[in-house]
């Protein structure tokens, strides 16, 4: 289950989908990153994410909300970065041979 670990020892409402603040800035659980959650904030792309510290004293937990997805664009490029290969981004692509 996601964000289990930081549930378990650090004793706070982490999950995949849970609104929160951090300091004036608003946003949603969006990754587990193992001992930080993965925050999208609002004012940021969906897919551009930021580690927490999950006991952080600026950090707020809120109610449900859901995940914004990443734009098409974006999609493509985390799959190249996450691929293994040795091709270039625009090799990957099919825009060189």
């Amino acid at each position: 289950m996601s964000c289990e670990y930081v549930r378990d020892y650090y004793k706070v409402p982490a999950e995949l989908g849970r609104l929160v603040d951090y300091g004036d800035r608003s946003g949603v659980i969006a990754e587990d990153r193992g001992n930080y959650v993965g925050v999208n904030f609002n004012d940021c792309k969906p897919g551009d994410i930021t580690n927490i510290h999950p006991r952080d004293p600026n950090l707020s937990y809120l109610g449900m909300g859901k995940i914004r997805s990443m734009t098409r664009s974006q999609k493509r490029y985390h799959d190249y970065i996450h691929s293994e290969t040795d091709l270039t981004f625009a090799e990957w692509m099919g825009f060189e041979k």
